[in-house]
């Protein structure tokens, strides 16, 4: 049967439809040439960014907020409007925008200029002061992240002589095709799938993907132990912040020790956000290799590598000193780059690993009990009236609880909301907050959060 429509219910799709009409013009109008230049641009610049969160009804506000000029907690558009921001770099901007000491380092740097191919000097101490923050052994520096995951998950293979990796569903390790795969369940059977077209799918022949935090996973990776190179995880995903499984992180270093698997920890968000020592030195795991990027690089492209020299010495033959018969023993892997120890990425790199290590672990403390708190609140006001969203976080990166936000497009209208009210934050991707928030930026914040939420409500976009 053709379900009957009510007059009540065609009263208030109209209602909405009008209520979009103005709200779309009000915001295209606001942010008419960040529009007008995505359009222009569209012809020759290919950007998933801008269609992130396309959907039909919206489709005149699906277009990137595009800055002008950024400093501390805001950033500023071609438009001249003014945000608070909450994206940070996705990531990557732990201590604000343009913060003085990692802008004098680069320009120090670019005043003695940009040598490529020659060791930049800065290479050393960098490599250093990881290794005294993270407490691993030996170092090396990609161009990004998914660079990083790649030349581990390499590592790994060519020190254990097995191929099959294991990864976990929600998890992003970047867009290299070695991880871009699934669990979906075809004729009845659950397989190994990739992602999107263009990925082979023979790539997914040496991937397990299993269930984050299920103990069952762990079953899994114990019975295959002996096939298994490596096992990839993202301690806390930037997904499902609320999944924090520190017993089963500890089992599975456990597990992977006693069957000579390499366990590898991506620390793209949490590494030096939520402890110095990262996710390993929070849940008290010590992984055989990490990857690290976004913070430390202080807003220039970096990966970097870092583990036990058992695997690491795959870079280069291992050690060996000058002046008697030592040379590079261990067997190596192919790897190389350009730009990889960049000049200014080692600036910057240096200059925040300096500022973290001065600071020390009360630098993230501060900014996890406030994120917490900011989380809280939301929450608290979210049961107060009725709204079936939940918010968490990991230190300082929030977002949707696993066990309850909106559907994708309310989700969208809500953000839009948001930037509506000067709130800066992307349809996809982690939010964040950073040191250079004050605390009536995150009062702002909170009071555009619930001010989007009343408005929706009112226009019957969510439930009373």
């Amino acid at each position: 049967m053709v379900p009957i429509k009510t007059e009540a219910k065609e009263n208030q799709v109209s209602h909405q439809q009008k209520y979009l009409k103005k709200f779309i013009a009000r915001y295209t109008e606001r942010t008419k040439t960040s529009k007008r230049l995505t359009q222009a641009y569209r012809p020759v610049l290919a950007d998933n960014r801008a269609s992130a969160g396309f959907s039909l009804p919206f489709k005149e506000i699906v277009y990137p907020i595009i800055a002008k000029r950024s400093q501390g907690s805001r950033i500023w558009d071609v438009d001249g409007n003014e945000y608070l921001d909450i994206t940070m770099g996705l990531g990557v901007n732990l201590f604000g925008h343009n913060p003085s000491f990692i802008k004098e380092a680069l320009e120090e740097q670019l005043e003695k200029g940009i040598q490529l191919g020659s060791q930049s000097e800065l290479v050393g101490e960098v490599a250093e002061l990881i290794c005294e923050l993270t407490g691993m052994e030996r170092v090396t520096f990609s161009n990004t992240g998914t660079e990083a995951v790649m030349t581990a998950i390499r590592l790994a293979r060519s020190a254990t002589g097995r191929k099959k990796i294991v990864i976990f569903s929600g998890s992003y390790h970047g867009h290299f095709d070695g991880t871009l795969v699934k669990a979906q369940t075809v004729d009845g059977n659950l397989s190994v799938v990739p992602i999107s077209p263009g990925v082979l799918p023979n790539v997914a022949d040496n991937i397990v993907v299993l269930d984050y935090g299920n103990p069952q996973s762990l079953d899994v990776i114990k019975a295959q132990g002996q096939e298994l190179a490596a096992v990839l995880v993202v301690p806390v995903q930037t997904g499902r912040p609320d999944l924090q499984p520190k017993k089963f992180l500890q089992q599975l270093r456990q597990i992977t020790k006693e069957s000579g698997i390499v366990l590898i920890f991506d620390e793209m968000v949490t590494g030096f956000r939520i402890h110095p020592g990262g996710a390993q030195a929070w849940f008290g795991v010590k992984a055989d290799m990490a990857t690290y990027g976004k913070i430390v690089g202080g807003g220039m492209p970096i990966g970097i590598i870092a583990g036990k020299a058992d695997y690491m010495d795959g870079i280069d033959g291992g050690m060996w000193t000058y002046g008697d018969t030592s040379y590079p023993q261990a067997k190596t892997t192919f790897f190389a780059g350009t730009f990889c120890r960049h000049p200014l990425a080692m600036a910057a790199a240096r200059a925040v690993l300096k500022h973290l290590k001065t600071q020390g672990p009360a630098l993230q403390e501060r900014l996890n009990q406030r994120t917490s708190q900011f989380v809280q609140t939301l929450n608290t006001y979210f049961e107060a009236e009725g709204f079936s969203m939940r918010m968490a976080n990991f230190g300082s990166f929030f977002g949707p609880a696993s066990s309850g936000f909106l559907p994708s497009d309310t989700l969208s209208l809500f953000i839009c909301h948001l930037i509506d009210r000067e709130v800066h934050v992307l349809h996809r991707g982690g939010v964040y907050l950073s040191t250079a928030h004050t605390d009536e930026d995150v009062d702002y914040i909170i009071q555009a959060m619930k001010d989007s939420c009343e408005e929706l409500r009112e226009r019957g976009f969510l439930p009373r």
